[in-house]
């Protein structure tokens, strides 16, 4: 059998997506799985086990490979049994239906039911769409292919050379491997919707160290290197540090998180690093619904302010105020953030 898995565009959907992946994998021991899915994901994956092969696909992208035409090329090519469409647009229902695959399974939404051979309707109440965990949504369409129950546990791995990468971190950067790091998230491709003020960040960080004796790693991509420089800066305290000065990939932030023992983050992809780890996370939520992306995960702590006007789901807060984010206090997060380290210290003593 061979199985071809559209996967989602997002890096936290990703990762939302591993339980779905390894109940595939532990349904189809023997089958070809072939991730679909967007360069810039790729690395979210790496070093798990449960894709045999990955084929790139970008239909913007400057490389005429990754286009839609190439990619329905291959795919004929494949000759896929079935394709699992973790993605929820037209186009991806189009390719696996042109691709020739005899089973397309996915959601009957944005008029690609008739698409489909197995179709998984979206609760809705009164017509509107309920806001309800991707992923167990995502587990639903592995249901639908015959997998048996599966755990939400989500997972991922990290390489040698991520690890490695992480140690030149932590020498370059004099963390103590017996030291508390905490490694604040601060970004949200989403859009600036989601950020907390880097004002604030800079504020819990030097709290943290100062009151906590915690060394704080500001975690960043190449978008975010002036707000992490900032941040270091307006907390000035020697053990806020982070990532800005140096080289840094998908494959390092994971392997940084993974040895940190608390990540504070907005509702952005890398704050699902910490549970694929087992590392206790605080997310600073605005304009998005806590539902769509529970992980049900007990080391997840969700920090949101009652707004009348959220959570908006825009990704530019469209009266201008942002007080989703900006009524959440620096107090109130580092406040979980004690409770966490409290009871983190209390079951490595037990």
């Amino acid at each position: 059998m061979h199985l071809g898995v559209f996967l989602p565009n997002w890096i936290g959907d990703v990762v939302m997506a591993t339980p779905a992946l390894r109940a595939l994998r532990h349904h189809f021991p023997q089958a070809r799985i072939t991730g679909l899915l967007r360069p810039y994901v790729a690395d979210v994956l790496a070093g798990t086990s449960w894709l045999d092969a990955t084929i790139p696909y970008d239909p913007r992208g400057k490389d005429a490979a990754q286009r839609t035409l190439s990619l329905l090329r291959r795919m004929r090519r494949e000759r896929f049994d079935a394709i699992v469409l973790l993605t929820g647009s037209f186009r991806t229902a189009l390719l696996a239906w042109a691709s020739g695959a005899a089973r397309r399974v996915g959601y009957a939404r944005h008029g690609r039911a008739l698409l489909l051979t197995d179709r998984l309707e979206v609760p809705r109440v009164g017509g509107r769409i309920v806001p309800a965990p991707v992923l167990d949504a995502y587990l639903q369409l592995a249901y639908r292919l015959g997998c048996p129950s599966e755990s939400p546990r989500m997972e991922l791995a990290t390489l040698p050379a991520d690890e490695a990468a992480a140690d030149a971190v932590w020498q370059r950067l004099g963390l103590a491997p017996a030291s508390h790091v905490v490694c604040f998230n601060i970004g949200g491709a989403y859009g600036a919707a989601k950020l907390w003020p880097s004002e604030y960040f800079a504020a819990l960080a030097q709290r943290l160290a100062a009151q906590r004796h915690c060394q704080v790693l500001v975690l960043c991509g190449p978008h975010e290197r002036e707000a992490a420089r900032r941040i270091v800066s307006m907390a000035g305290h020697p053990h806020v540090t982070s990532l800005a000065d140096g080289p840094t990939t998908l494959g390092l932030i994971k392997a940084c998180v993974r040895r940190s023992e608390l990540l504070i983050s907005t509702d952005s992809g890398p704050r699902h690093f910490a549970p694929a780890f087992d590392v206790p996370v605080i997310t600073l939520f605005g304009p998005t619904h806590i539902a769509w992306s529970e992980t049900h995960y007990a080391r997840a702590v969700h920090l949101q302010v009652d707004v009348p006007c959220g959570p908006c789901q825009r990704r530019v807060c469209p009266l201008g105020h942002h007080r989703c984010m900006r009524d959440l206090s620096v107090d109130q997060v580092f406040a979980a953030a004690s409770a966490m380290l409290g009871r983190a210290a209390h079951e490595q003593a037990a």
